[in-house]
This record gives structure tokens, sequence and C-alpha cells, in this order.
């Protein structure tokens, strides 16, 4: 799954602050790292269980069933996410000819990530909200841990919106042929030869921020309103 991970609505200063203000620059990686592992390893591996469960042993066999990120790090979308603040992870490979209706399963398992996604956010968000309350105590501890916490709550969030763009090769653009009739599918498959191409362009001019932005903030709203309520 391709993703925008940058905190909605906040332009990207990461190679100003890598030549202007290194330490800063460091600093805020060191935070930002261990976020972004749990938010790709969190979203590859639901995939990976969802299709395991509907039957599709290829996600088990290729070591992808783990939370270890490695295997679902791709090196070079890596190193993009570190120099441009955005990257890519490496897709889990699902097998359709093992899914009992591929046509649905293929839909739950492109579901899956997001949703994890989501449901991560959400417990990253009251985690610091509960430090919050705690950190008066042990600040050396509290400060950098919240500072992780609220990486992982953006950029799950931000993740788990992005995908839902109904554009292949997005889990949004796996949901078409379930939702879409039939007489559609040649048109969605022209749609996944030209996808990858459309959604370069939409992220470098910007375009996907109108997207994922106002769904940011009205989710994390709402999550707001809910964490408040619990702690």
């Amino acid at each position: 799954a391709r993703l925008r991970l940058r905190r909605a609505g906040e332009p990207d200063h990461r190679m100003t602050d890598l030549f202007d203000d290194p330490v800063r620059f460091l600093s805020r990686l060191i935070l930002q790292i261990p976020a972004l592992l749990v938010a790709v390893t969190v979203h590859e591996l639901a995939h990976a269980l969802v299709a395991d469960r509907l039957g599709d042993p290829t996600p088990r066999r290729l070591g992808r069933i783990t939370l270890n990120p490695l295997p679902h790090i791709d090196p070079l979308g890596a190193l993009a996410f570190v120099l441009a603040g955005f990257g890519w992870a490496k897709p889990v490979p699902v097998s359709a000819q093992y899914l009992g209706r591929p046509i649905r399963d293929m839909a739950l398992v492109a579901a899956a990530g997001p949703l994890s996604n989501f449901l991560v956010a959400f417990v990253a968000l009251v985690a610091v909200r509960m430090l919050s309350h705690l950190g008066g105590a042990m600040p050396l501890v509290s400060e950098p841990l919240s500072g992780v916490l609220f990486w992982t709550y953006v950029y799950n969030l931000a993740l788990g919106i992005f995908n839902l763009i109904p554009l292949p090769p997005l889990d949004g653009g796996h949901f078409l042929p379930y939702f879409f009739p039939r007489a559609s599918w040649s048109f969605i498959h022209q749609l996944e030869q030209v996808g990858p191409l459309l959604l370069i362009l939409l992220v470098l001019s910007g375009a996907t921020r109108y997207i994922v932005q106002p769904m940011f903030n009205a989710v994390s709203g709402f999550y707001l309103s809910v964490a408040r309520l619990m702690v």
C-alpha cells in the first residue's frame, strides 16, 4: 500500500531542516521512525492476516505474517520517506485463486489495512492523553514517548485515510469491483493500468491533501471527542 506520510495540512520542511537545522531534523526523525514502522507493520500485517484467514497461503509462505517490520519495509520507499516525507511499503501479495469468493474476499483484505490503522491511531491518541496526565512524574520518559505516540497517531490516521482513495494501487481501488457492477470491470481494469501514474501525479501536484486533510480533520475531531470522554 502506498502512503503519503505527512501530517495533514502541514508543509514538509524535511529537506530544509536537514541542511539548516540538522539537530531538529534528527530529533524529529528519532520520534518518527518508530511511529512509521508501527503504521506500516500494522497495515501490511492486517492484509496478510485476513488473506490467510480467507484461505490464501501466500502471505504466510512469504513470511509476511509477522510483527517484524523488516519484511514489510521497502528500502527505497523508506529512504524516500526520510529524505522527502513520502514513502511506500512492500505490498502483501495476495493470490485470488485461493479465495472462496474472490471479489468479496479481496475487498475484505483491502479493507483490513486502513481499518487496522484507524484502530491503532485511536489507541495511540488515548495513550497520549493518559501520558499527559501522568507525565509530570517522569518527564524524561513521558515526553519522548508522547512524541512517538503522537506521530503514531498521525501516521496511522493519515495512512488509513490515504489508502481509502478509490484509485489502484491503493486499497480503496481494490474495493471497486465489489461495489460496481460487472459491466464496469473492464474500465476498472484499465484504471489499474494507469492508476500508479495518476497517483504519482496527484501526490506530486499536492492534490491529495485536498482529499486527506478534510477527512483527517473530521476523523481526528471525532476521535478527540471520544478520547476526552474516556481519559
